[in-house]
């Protein structure tokens, strides 16, 4: 693992990923079906690491690929808030986010903000297929990872003197 030399003005911190990955697994309505094939076609790799997912995604996802899931709320109940939540307590390594860019959420505020935390928290993220071929295909995903964490407060302190 190469090791974090930290400057001041673009990080405060890092956050290490172990050698198993915490990956958050979500997709809206008319992405499931893309997801799951995803999924399926990467089935060999996500077993190796701990899956976390939003209601109907986790529930498909263990169902049709045999794989333990853990589950969240579905999206529009919380599921969306709940991942966040798991990303800022340092919870979740990465997020697999099939999103619909064509349909309005009723829960659009909650997708927003999910995608800007995992922005905040610089967790790997990937909204569509072929990011997450790139993403799950890294030769990063099976070693330990340092990842940079911005001191968002100090910064915003800084700008406003």
């Amino acid at each position: 693992m190469k090791t974090l030399t930290s400057h001041p003005d673009i990080a405060s911190h890092s956050a290490t990923m172990g050698e198993k990955k915490r990956i958050g697994l979500v997709a809206h309505d008319y992405r499931k079906m893309d997801f799951i094939d995803w999924a399926e076609y990467n089935r060999d790799i996500l077993m190796q690491h701990d899956l976390y997912g939003t209601g109907t995604t986790g529930s498909l996802i263990s169902e049709k690929l045999k794989l333990p899931v853990h589950r969240f709320m579905s999206g529009p109940l919380g599921g969306d808030l709940q991942i966040g939540s798991a990303i800022t307590e340092n919870r979740l390594d990465i997020l697999i986010f099939f999103w619909d860019p064509l349909q309005a959420q009723p829960h659009d505020v909650d997708v927003k903000a999910l995608l800007r935390i995992a922005i905040v928290y610089n967790i790997p993220l990937a909204c569509d297929r072929s990011s997450a071929d790139f993403l799950i295909s890294s030769k990063l995903m099976d070693q330990p990872y340092e990842r940079y964490l911005v001191d968002y407060g100090t910064r915003m302190k800084r700008e406003e003197s």
